[in-house]
C-alpha cells in the first residue's frame, strides 16, 4: 500500500513537467508532429539535430563541447532535444543549455507521456540511446551518431555540405 500511495504521488508530482503544453520560452515542446514540423522548417538546408538529457552522463560532458563548436561555428544549424528517458524539468534544462553555451542552437524538450511515440516518428529503429545526433544533409540523406561525436567528423561534414553548395 505504501509503495503505490508513493508511486502515485510521484507520478502526480511529475505530471505536470511532462505534460505541460505551456510555451517554455527559447525551449519550444517537442510533441506529435514536431519532427514534421522542424524537418519542414529546415528542408533544403543542412541541419545538426543533437539528442541528449540531463541525466545522461555522457550528454552532461558533450554539451559545452557544443557550446564551444556553436561559438566556433556562427549560424550552425544545430537543433538540440532534450529526450531524456527520464522527466526533466524545463528549467533544468534551460540551466544545462545555459551553462553549455547553447542558448542560440534552436531547442527542444520532449514533451509527451509517451516518449516512444515521439522517438518513433524521429527513427522507428530508436531505442531511445542517447546521446545521439543526426547530420541531415540538404538533400535529407541522413548519417546517425550514436554515443559522443567525434567534432573533427561534424566539421568535415559542414564542410563537405558547404561545398555542395557553392
Amino acid at each position: 500500500m505504501k509503495r503505490w500511495l508513493a508511486l502515485a504521488l510521484f507520478g502526480l508530482v511529475l505530471a505536470p513537467t511532462i505534460s505541460s503544453s505551456a510555451p517554455m520560452d527559447d525551449l519550444r515542446n517537442f510533441v506529435r508532429g514536431s519532427w514534421q514540423q522542424l524537418r519542414q522548417a529546415h528542408a533544403g538546408a543542412p541541419l545538426i539535430v543533437h539528442f541528449w538529457g540531463v541525466t545522461c552522463g555522457p550528454c552532461r560532458a558533450e554539451m559545452p563541447r557544443w557550446g564551444q563548436f556553436l561559438k566556433q561555428h556562427p549560424g550552425l544549424p544545430l537543433v538540440t532535444i532534450d529526450a531524456d528517458l527520464v522527466p526533466n524539468d524545463a528549467d533544468a534544462v534551460k540551466s544545462m543549455l545555459q551553462q553549455s553555451g547553447l542558448t542560440k542552437a534552436e531547442n527542444w524538450m520532449f514533451d509527451d507521456d509517451f516518449v516512444e511515440r515521439l522517438r518513433y516518428e524521429i527513427d522507428p529503429h530508436w531505442q531511445g540511446d542517447i546521446p545521439r545526433t543526426l547530420l541531415i544533409a540538404r538533400d535529407g540523406s541522413t548519417t546517425t551518431i550514436d554515443g559522443v561525436v567525434d567534432f573533427a567528423k561534424v566539421s568535415a561534414w559542414l564542410n563537405h555540405e558547404d561545398k555542395e553548395s557553392n
